[in-house]
């Protein structure tokens, strides 16, 4: 029996399902302009690069220069990580954010032209949609614990506590 596929989801599916998480994902994000991204070469091992991203019109949005090794890269295999920038020291204000998935090329349309009018990038570019897989946030609790919450498409918010 093959177990049945859920539809991809997508960021507005992620912040209708939970809210508050996503709201702290998007803060923690926007508390920075540059984050990292990784992506997968042709022999398979990964590939960090730095990138920022867009929350807009319900999706996260991946944008990179012509040809760049990155955008390359998610052509040929569309599976991500992106991290969110930790910020300066150790401290990482928010924790630890990460969203991994799939990231799917958008052709020229009206979901591109709407990310040129608001976004503006340099010309020419090439802009990914993003599925998401997975999304996690680690953070210190009460200076004793550290809790990690993860989401996954279609299960409930996993949180984990160590001390």
């Amino acid at each position: 029996m093959t177990p049945s596929r859920r539809a991809p989801e997508n960021w507005a599916d992620f912040a209708e399902a939970e809210p508050e998480f996503a709201k702290t994902v998007e803060d923690r994000f926007g508390a920075f302009t540059h984050h990292v991204l990784a992506t997968l070469r042709k022999d398979g091992s990964p590939r960090t690069c730095g990138i920022e991203v867009r929350f807009l019109a319900g999706e996260l949005w991946l944008g990179m220069m012509p040809d760049s090794l990155k955008a390359l890269d998610l052509r040929r295999d569309p599976r991500f990580c992106l991290q969110a920038n930790p910020g300066e020291g150790t401290g990482m204000g928010g924790g630890d954010v990460r969203i991994a998935g799939r990231a799917l090329e958008v052709a020229d349309g009206a979901a591109k032209a709407a990310y040129v009018a608001e976004v503006e990038p340099p010309q020419p570019f090439h802009l990914f949609r993003t599925e998401l897989t997975e999304v996690v946030r680690t953070y210190v609790e009460d200076d004793t614990y550290l809790v990690t919450r993860v989401w996954r498409p279609g299960a409930p918010v996993r949180t984990l506590r160590r001390t």
